[in-house]
């Protein structure tokens, strides 16, 4: 999926929700676990609930490769459930160089039907330009991540450059590709970065993890981080796809991301 279509999707379903599958097997419902495949089953239910109010779904490839073979199936089956109207990313973070990236961008993108993958950044270019060299296809950087532990690195001060490391990141990595392949992960529990972020990165796209169960400010997020293309996907998990263990699972993720749509077309129509 290309930009112009994306940005076609989030005005036309007034929505810019990424519903993130991180399906871990003790939360599956009860009543699921005697279907041929319960990890699919649960996803499948889940998407079909929350496709009207979001425009990406997001698979953590952990919880899928934490059960082997069969996640990988469940991971496969669930991405072409989905189908090709919403953004399909692959958050598998890797970063690794060469032909070893270059592979991974071969499975997710041309295997797997991904539109996007999570890359971290820290080897360099190697790690992330053989992802950008795939039409339509898009790299998603990790530069300040929503989690205690971004303390650790991202923030550190960089006396050569005269910024913090996630700065330089975002300023880098535009030298590798566009805001037509290029996208950015910057925590929802930063909403004060976001006035830096698109000083550095006004036209491109990012993806706000840690709306939700994280606590992060959906309000101030868009205040200060959208463009005239809205320039968000905002990842919500947890707080959808666990809004229920029990038989109702399916009805109770769908009136969260509904309500999360509700509250983002207000901000979209206020915004234009």
């Amino acid at each position: 999926m290309n930009r112009t279509q994306l940005v076609a999707e989030i005005f036309r379903k007034k929505t810019f929700l990424c519903v993130g599958l991180d399906t871990e097997w003790t939360k599956i419902p009860s009543h699921l676990l005697d279907s041929e495949d319960p990890v699919f089953e649960f996803n499948r239910q889940i998407i079909d609930a929350t496709r009207n109010h979001c425009v990406a779904y997001k698979p953590n490839l952990a919880f899928y490769e934490a059960l082997g073979p069969a996640g990988w199936l469940s991971l496969a089956k669930t991405i072409k459930h989905i189908g090709n109207q919403h953004f399909i990313i692959a958050d598998a973070k890797r970063g690794d160089i060469g032909n070893t990236s270059r592979m991974y961008a071969e499975a997710f993108f041309n295997q797997m039907g991904c539109d996007a993958v999570t890359i971290a950044p820290y080897m360099g270019e190697d790690s992330v330009a053989p992802f950008l060299g795939f039409p339509d296809k898009w790299a998603i950087v990790l530069a300040l991540t929503s989690n205690k532990g971004s303390e650790d690195f991202q923030r550190d001060w960089l006396e050569d450059s005269r910024m913090p490391l996630w700065e330089k990141v975002i300023l880098k990595t535009q030298e590798w590709g566009t805001s037509e392949n290029l996208m950015y992960v910057v925590g929802a529990t930063h909403p004060e970065a976001f006035i830096r972020v698109r000083e550095l990165a006004p036209d491109h796209f990012l993806l706000v993890p840690g709306v939700g169960a994280q606590g992060g400010d959906l309000a101030a997020i868009c205040q200060h981080g959208m463009n005239k293309d809205c320039g968000l996907l905002v990842n919500a998990s947890r707080s959808v796809i666990y809004a229920s263990g029990g038989t109702d699972f399916a009805q109770k993720a769908e009136e969260e991301a509904k309500r999360l749509q509700e509250e983002m077309e207000k901000i979209l129509a206020n915004f234009h």
